[in-house]
């Protein structure tokens, strides 16, 4: 891994390194309860991956129908690729009209007599391969676009839109790309985290929100597609890969070309009450299909300060970030693939917030030097006086320019206003703009007092963020959870949303997206 041997900060590198080793433990040991387990979730995206999709009369993804009969009946243990491959040998029929007939109680996929598991393993992989090289064309058609138009240099200017009619979040997302956005990012109706299925078709009603529907990916890539031609620009795209439907979503993702994915087991235990052993074997599957696909995931520690203190907390944060890289390495993503997020939450009223938020985002960027950072702008402290909060996003936007972050998430003026205005975007855009181009260089041109504020403040954050580590290491993942060390909530081991959804893997149990995506990953591509 590539280190800065030079640190304009002092960072003490040798804590790092300890701290990382550390967070590696606490993941290989976390690991082992995800290899042993998988769940509803993962074997409806096995089912969506064999390219199974649609509803039945009464809106029931298919998905959902076929693995609700196989978890009645006991039988997600041995995995639903066994059953659908089962199936495909007696009746020659594809997995989708499998799952048709099984809705319609016109096939019994339950009861056909097994055949050889070898012979099963075979077609399964077979079927399994020819969808994956839908997702690595996708893929390549990305690569293929970047070197058409280029990538951009510095900071990507992340929007947002979120009227809950795909329709109207084309039209506005087309608008911003003409604006200057690099990343158009569709938020999710509320609570859809929540909702153990996927929504069909395109939507056109939502609340705070637009729903995470394939339909809706393939009709806002679309869009994308035609603005970025118009624009010579590749216009990246960005979902939510989280909550109970989270390895689903990815697959969906992948199929559809999505580029960004926020992807957090940890954010969805914490913020949404998920239950901990759910989520966190349904991150790992979800990743290794984000790493496949070549989708940079985003992750959610900036939402740690939302709810704890900004200076206080800062640690958590740092120590949370060391733990979503060892996770995110062990799904196959690469360091370019991990974007790890923080945030600039610090009071407004505090004296020197600004160094120490300097001083923490440079940390940031030293000990993950290849990572694709995604900052976060001031939210907490927003008020209704736009004025002022311009300037919070002006100060949000220098840091990001001196310290190199990547993936930039707008702020708002009228982030604390209830009605956004017309021109909000517009002018948050300029902003950023103007900062970006006006200062390019400066991160080249500074350095930062041997022995000052912003050094004495990064390495007391690291040397705290490697003490928790140890403490979780010492715990367990679980159980520190369970006491409330990340954004002061605390969640049951066997408390939240899910945990029935997790099924112990028996000795015959097969999975060929695992393996197939996990062979070509560790061989360094697809």
């Amino acid at each position: 891994m590539e280190k800065i041997q030079k640190s304009k900060l002092n960072l003490d590198f040798s804590i790092i390194e300890k701290a990382r080793k550390a967070a590696k433990d606490i993941a290989l040991e976390t690991q082992k309860y995800i290899d042993q387990h998988t769940t509803t979730t993962i074997e409806r995206t096995i089912c969506r991956l064999f390219g199974i999709d649609g509803v039945d009369e009464f809106d029931v993804p298919l998905s959902n129908i076929l693995i609700d009969k196989l978890e009645k009946e006991k039988c997600l243990e041995t995995g639903a690729a066994t059953y659908i491959g089962n199936a495909v040998i007696h009746t020659k029929i594809s997995p989708q009209e499998i799952a048709e007939k099984v809705a319609k109680d016109e096939l019994d996929i339950i009861n056909l007599p097994l055949k050889d598991i070898s012979e099963i393993k075979a077609i399964v992989n077979i079927i399994a391969q020819e969808k994956l090289t839908l997702i690595s064309q996708q893929k390549k058609k990305r690569n293929e676009f970047l070197r058409k138009y280029g990538d951009k240099k510095g900071p990507l200017i992340y929007v947002i839109v979120a009227t809950g009619n795909i329709y109207e979040d084309i039209i506005q997302a087309k608008a911003a790309a003409r604006q200057g956005a690099d990343v158009i990012a569709v938020i999710r109706s509320t609570v859809q985290s929540l909702l153990d299925y996927v929504p069909y078709g395109a939507t056109t009603e939502g609340f705070g929100g637009t729903y995470a529907t394939q339909e809706n990916f393939r009709l806002m890539r679309e869009a994308l597609d035609e603005v970025g031609e118009e624009l010579k620009r590749y216009i990246r795209l960005t979902n939510y890969c989280s909550g109970l439907c989270m390895p689903e979503i990815a697959a969906m993702g992948a199929f559809e070309r999505l580029d960004m994915m926020l992807n957090d087991a940890l954010y969805g235990i914490l913020f949404r009450d998920i239950n901990m052993k759910r989520t966190i074997v349904d991150q790992y599957f979800s990743r290794m299909i984000n790493a496949y696909a070549g989708v940079i995931i985003n992750t959610g520690e900036d939402n740690y300060l939302t709810t704890a203190d900004a200076f206080e907390a800062a640690h958590t944060v740092l120590a949370s970030e060391f733990m979503n890289e060892q996770f995110a390495l062990l799904a196959g993503l690469k360091e370019e693939q991990m974007g790890l997020g923080h945030a600039f939450e610090m009071n407004p009223e505090l004296e020197n917030g600004f160094l120490y938020e300097l001083a923490q985002a440079q940390m940031a960027r030293e000990i993950f030097p290849n990572a694709p950072l995604k900052y976060m702008p001031p939210t907490k402290f927003m008020t209704g006086n736009i004025f002022r909060g311009h300037i919070q996003d002006c100060l949000f936007n220098l840091i990001t320019i001196m310290t190199n972050q990547r993936i930039h998430l707008l702020g708002m003026l009228t982030e604390a206003i209830h009605t956004p205005f017309m021109s909000d975007r517009a002018l948050s855009i300029e902003n950023a703009r103007y900062i970006f181009k006006n200062m390019k260089s400066i991160s080249e041109e500074i350095e930062f007092k041997k022995g000052g504020i912003m050094e004495k403040r990064a390495n007391s954050v690291l040397k705290k963020a490697y003490s928790l580590l140890e403490t979780i290491k010492r715990q367990g993942l679980f159980k520190t959870i369970e006491q409330g060390i990340f954004a002061g909530i605390k969640r049951p081991m066997n408390g939240g949303k899910g945990l029935s959804g997790v099924v112990l893997k028996n000795k015959d149990y097969i999975n060929p997206f695992m393996d197939l995506m996990s062979f070509e990953l560790k061989k360094g591509g697809n």
